[in-house]
């Protein structure tokens, strides 16, 4: 309670979107000793000439100040001491995102010290959760099936890595080549007579790339095949829509390439002394098995991810939440930061990236997958409540060694560490629980794209983490050469 120990008054109202609306009456004692504390701080601190700090006169500070001035200080303290008491007196269970319903310039013309105070303000709130059906919900689902032909891809992708690259005399560049270019990367002109501006660290030396389509940027690869060593050739591309730099997204280059060296490979054999060096297998059988395993082994993990998407998202068809608006900001930073970490790991400058503008049009675009998983989170949860599903103290400790060790040398908070891998190993736990409860029909893998494409439909990233944001992952290889 506060100094005064007065009971304030307080009445809620339910608001749309998980909001309590308060209307709080600040008690005459309350509101006088927040005047009296204002009027006393800005004597110990103004500076007025002909008087010592703390020496001034209440009258003329007030003169000096000014009355509106006081009380809109005033006012900023039981204001925000008025919502923590009443939120405390009434065991409102508050998540943050305090928000003044009453006109601040209105409450200042009606302050009077030593009078009630009545104002109006509302808070977020832990959202009602209604789920209409969770079990035996009936999904397609595609089934990812194990490949052989992946085997002889890695087979091949690693007698590629193992070439001895070759001299290559008396004709043109061809898709399988390594190439040995310079390269300057300028921003096309978008008005006539503007002087292309270079692309920050889109200039290279002596820059080694194999001539495989998919490597770099649409056009790219394209446009080096059929040059001839000693050669300087202008590449004209485009930049995706979603490229990885948001500065670059979207926009159109031109890249001037000079190819110095042509070089062809020259696999090795596929035998025995192959798996030697590229593996710690005797025998090329040995290595094929062990492909083989891994695989097969990631189809099923795949499949059984296509489950739990599938079934997670038909289950939102099935659920009221009213999401409140603090909830799915705090699911927004966890994406930007993770995003960031991710970023960094890949050498990028975070701070060129995570510009002013471009945070807040990440934040924009990020929205509604924050609200989707939100929604996820606080429907699996209610799920466990329903069913009872807990996790034992020993799944957490068993998985908190296991990311400590990951982290070993970062700052840890282990309380909040521990909360956050509960929390994950719950949601983990419900959603297996709930595939096992559904009626599941595996089609072929890519048929369900098909259909959705075919109607014009939005597919829904596959993600593993449901209340903690994922983010995309970077291309394995960058989309555009750097230095």
């Amino acid at each position: 309670m506060s100094e005064t120990n007065a009971k304030m008054k307080v009445t809620q109202e339910k608001l749309p979107a998980s909001k309590i609306g308060l209307e709080i009456e600040i008690p005459p004692e309350m509101s006088q000793k927040a005047y009296e504390r204002v009027i006393q701080e800005l004597s110990r601190t103004i500076n007025i000439p002909g008087f010592r700090k703390g020496k001034v006169p209440r009258h003329v500070l007030l003169q000096r100040v000014g009355t509106p001035r006081i009380k809109a200080a005033a006012l900023e303290e039981l204001i925000q001491k008025g919502i923590d008491e009443a939120i405390k007196q009434e065991s409102i269970a508050a998540l943050g995102n305090y928000q003044l319903r009453s006109s601040f310039e209105e409450l200042i013309g009606k302050y009077q010290p030593g009078q009630p105070l009545v104002f109006s303000a509302t808070v977020d709130v832990e959202p009602e959760v209604k789920i209409n059906q969770y079990k035996g919900l009936s999904v397609k689902v595609e089934e990812v099936k194990y490949d052989p032909a992946q085997v002889e891809r890695v087979l091949e992708e690693k007698r590629s890595q193992q070439a001895t690259l070759i001299p290559v005399e008396g004709r043109a560049a061809q898709l399988g080549d390594v190439a040995i270019v310079d390269y300057v990367g300028r921003f096309a002109a978008t008005a006539e007579g503007e002087t292309p501006k270079e692309i920050p660290g889109g200039k290279a030396e002596h820059f080694q790339i194999e001539l495989v389509e998919g490597r770099f940027i649409e056009g790219f690869i394209k446009g080096i095949v059929g040059m001839q060593p000693g050669e300087t050739k202008e590449i004209s591309v485009d930049f995706p829509s979603d490229y990885i730099r948001e500065e670059l997204a979207g926009k159109s280059a031109i890249f001037t390439i000079t190819l110095q060296e042509l070089k062809e490979k020259e696999l090795p054999a596929l035998d025995d002394d192959f798996a030697k060096e590229v593996s710690d297998f005797q025998t090329l059988a040995e290595l094929r098995e062990s492909l083989e395993k891994k695989f097969q082994e990631e189809a099923e993990k795949k499949t059984k991810a296509n489950q739990k998407e599938a079934v997670v998202n038909e289950l939102l068809n099935h659920v009221e939440i009213e999401i409140p608006e603090t909830l799915i900001e705090r699911e927004i930073d966890i994406m930007i930061r993770q995003t960031a970490l991710q970023l960094g790991s890949y050498g990028l400058d975070i701070n060129k990236i995570y510009t002013k503008e471009n945070v807040a049009e990440m934040r924009k675009r990020l929205r509604p997958e924050a609200s989707d998983r939100v929604k996820k989170s606080l429907a699996l949860k209610e799920i466990a409540k329903l069913e009872s599903i807990e996790v034992e103290a020993s799944e957490i400790d068993a998985r908190l060694e296991e990311v400590m060790r990951q982290l070993a040398g970062e700052p840890i908070d282990a309380v909040k560490l521990r909360e956050y891998i509960s929390s994950e190993l719950l949601i983990e736990k419900t959603t297996n629980w709930l595939v096992e409860q559904a009626i599941i029909e595996l089609v072929p893998e890519g048929s369900l794209t098909q259909t959705a494409a075919s109607e014009n439909q939005p597919q829904t990233t596959v993600t593993e983490g449901i209340s903690a944001a994922e983010p995309s992952q970077p291309p394995e290889n960058p989309e555009m050469p750097t230095t």
